[in-house]
């Protein structure tokens, strides 16, 4: 059964996320990120210059167009919508919206930040997961931590 984490509370969801890509991707992981086309363009442009002295390999893929072929060889895909052709074991979900095939994923990481309308929407989040018969844990956020 896929695993289910919100991480909640945090003061930027861009850092964060960059921060959780780099250690999955240092375990070996592939990634899958979704989220909006603002959030994700963002969110490459943070991957490119988050580390002076180390590069995480990744790939934002156009919305709604097939992955091309040289994709299978990079292990972070951004895109607006879960594609399980990427492969990945762990999805992380910077967006508002629930993504209905998380069970093709081993993890799943749901990012909530501590503004009101990002609350709102992982609590509806929180509850689909629950009415699909997954118990996720809330994991929030510690600057300790960081």
């Amino acid at each position: 059964m896929t695993a289910v984490a919100f991480h909640t509370g945090l003061p930027d969801k861009q850092a964060y996320a960059c921060r959780l890509v780099r250690k999955a991707w240092r375990q070996g992981a592939r990634v899958m990120v979704t989220g909006d086309g603002m959030q994700l363009g963002r969110l490459d442009q943070a991957l490119w210059l988050f580390e002076q002295e180390e590069f995480v390999p990744h790939l934002r893929l156009a919305a709604n167009a097939p992955a091309p072929a040289h994709a299978a060889r990079t292990p972070v895909w951004l895109s607006e919508q879960a594609l399980i052709e990427a492969e990945a074991t762990v999805l992380i979900n910077l967006g508002s919206g629930f993504e209905s095939n998380y069970g093709a994923f081993e993890r799943v990481v749901e990012l909530v930040s501590s503004e009101a309308d990002d609350v709102s929407a992982g609590r509806l989040r929180w509850r689909q997961f629950v009415d699909a018969g997954v118990t996720p844990v809330n994991l929030p956020y510690s600057a300790a931590a960081d």
